[in-house]
């Protein structure tokens, strides 16, 4: 395996990326969010508010200020998974801030041959933080990647899976019509 460090050593690529960062989430639920108040009251039926104010957005909102791009791509299984669910539901809020999100039914992304053994970050077309990930869905670390070959094929995964991907309000509606 190749050396890892922690997330929190890349977070400065979020505000330093000139053009685009891009990610693709291929989990069918993360630990951070399962642990969170949010994620119970939405098991609780509670749907969550919008949190515009979340530091998140903000940094969103700015880099869209500056003509920078969020985007993101979420695999989600049919039927979506107890946490993807949830991150439709979350979605609104990173949405109205200018993130671009969008998901691909997981049968769909297999047979367009993407890549879906690790979750990545995509910055600027050039910087690939490649996510690891346990059993638990917890982030073990992140592998920060610069070869050319790597970084190409993130950027093919994410051109194709963006346009086949819908938009996550789309997606979210059909789901909670379903429920």
């Amino acid at each position: 395996m190749p050396p890892l460090v922690p997330f929190e050593e890349i977070t400065y690529l979020f505000a330093e990326f000139q053009h685009s960062a891009f990610r693709l989430e291929t989990r069918r639920g993360y630990a951070t969010d399962r642990a969170g108040a949010r994620f119970q009251a939405f098991m609780r039926g509670t749907l969550p508010a919008t949190e515009l104010d979340h530091p998140w957005n903000v940094n969103v909102r700015e880099k869209a200020r500056v003509g920078a791009r969020f985007s993101r791509v979420r695999i989600i299984d049919e039927p979506p998974t107890d946490g993807q669910r949830f991150l439709m539901a979350t979605a609104a809020g990173n949405v109205v801030a200018g993130e671009d999100i969008r998901v691909l039914h997981r049968a769909t992304a297999e047979r367009l041959g993407i890549d879906l053994a690790h979750d990545f970050w995509l910055f600027d077309s050039r910087v690939l933080v490649r996510m690891h990930i346990d059993d638990t869905d917890t982030t073990v670390g992140v592998e920060l990647v610069e070869d050319q070959a790597q970084v190409l094929a993130a950027c093919q995964a994410r051109d194709t899976a963006q346009a086949a991907a819908m938009p996550t309000a789309s997606a979210w509606a059909a789901v909670r019509s379903t429920v």
